[in-house]
């Protein structure tokens, strides 16, 4: 019995051993995906900055404009563009995001989606919710293209009046053990305070109007913004599963030395018994 609990103790530790292999790799590699996705943060970061500001400085420089994607009217219908991983395997990342939008939502039968990585379209269909795009396998390699292709579907659905508002759902990256569920309004864009004229914004003129300057740069602040969505939701990401492999690492390693006790324990136990046997026949012959 205790030699069969002792190979059963084994087996287990082997097991545990070839888990523990296969997360410190996935760990490794995630720290190096880790590395190239806030370098990307950190070079395109200035570029969608830039547009923010820029678009806000327009709009706060003339309180006049009337345009309908600053517009102020109520909002029905919002757009939900949601942004998760295609894999798992890394914590409260995609359950986060994907509460977040929910969370925002008044009413579901009011809202719609488009979902990028699988865990938020699969999540959204088992709701039943209504799932009008989705875009699968660029979570943690997004380029540029990518959000001009979602904001374009979504700047075609505020065109046509299907929705009144689009909001981008993305994860934050804080830090390397800190990845934040944000939720930002893309459209109407809310016009903010006056800004005070100066000397220096007293000489900008935008032609032909500040209206038909916005018609051309909300769309890229839209895009922009996105793709700011984008790269920081890939470094969140793998920000998220590093910690989470360096975890069932660490945790791999305390069953290991319990179950490596426990096995000490068993084949002292093991050993004591058969010493007892031994001595208990050699006092039987005499």
């Amino acid at each position: 019995m205790a030699v069969s609990n002792t190979r059963d103790i084994k087996r287990k530790i082997r097991s545990v051993n070839s888990t523990m292999q296969i997360t410190k790799a996935m760990e490794l590699v995630s720290t190096a995906k880790l590395k190239r996705a806030r370098n990307r943060m950190d070079i395109t970061k200035p570029y969608f900055e830039t547009v923010t500001e820029a678009v806000k400085d327009i709009l706060g420089a003339d309180k006049s404009i009337k345009l309908k994607y600053v517009a102020d009217k109520e909002i029905q219908n919002t757009l939900y563009i949601v942004i998760t991983s295609d894999r798992g395997l890394c914590g409260g990342y995609n359950i986060n995001a994907i509460k977040k939008a929910l969370e925002d939502i008044a009413d579901p039968k009011k809202a719609k989606f488009i979902t990028i990585g699988k865990r938020a379209t699969d999540a959204y269909n088992r709701m039943n919710l209504d799932v009008v795009d989705t875009f699968l396998y660029i979570s943690e390699q997004p380029e540029y293209v990518h959000a001009v292709h979602i904001a374009k579907k979504a700047l075609a659905m505020f065109d046509a009046g299907e929705v009144d508002a689009v909001k981008l759902v993305y994860t934050n990256f804080a830090s390397t053990i800190s990845q934040v569920p944000v939720t930002l309004q893309l459209l109407p864009i809310e016009k903010g305070e006056q800004v005070a004229k100066d000397e220096a914004t007293d000489f900008v003129n935008y032609e032909p109007s500040p209206e038909e300057v916005l018609k051309f740069v909300i769309p890229k602040y839209v895009e922009s913004t996105i793709f700011g969505g984008l790269i920081e939701s890939a470094a969140s990401e793998q920000a998220a599963r590093r910690v989470a492999m360096e975890s069932a690492s660490d945790n791999a390693e305390e069953i290991i030395e319990e179950l490596t006790l426990t096995y000490n324990q068993a084949r002292q136990a093991a050993i004591t018994q058969e010493i007892t046997e031994i001595v208990g026949g050699a006092e039987a012959l005499k």
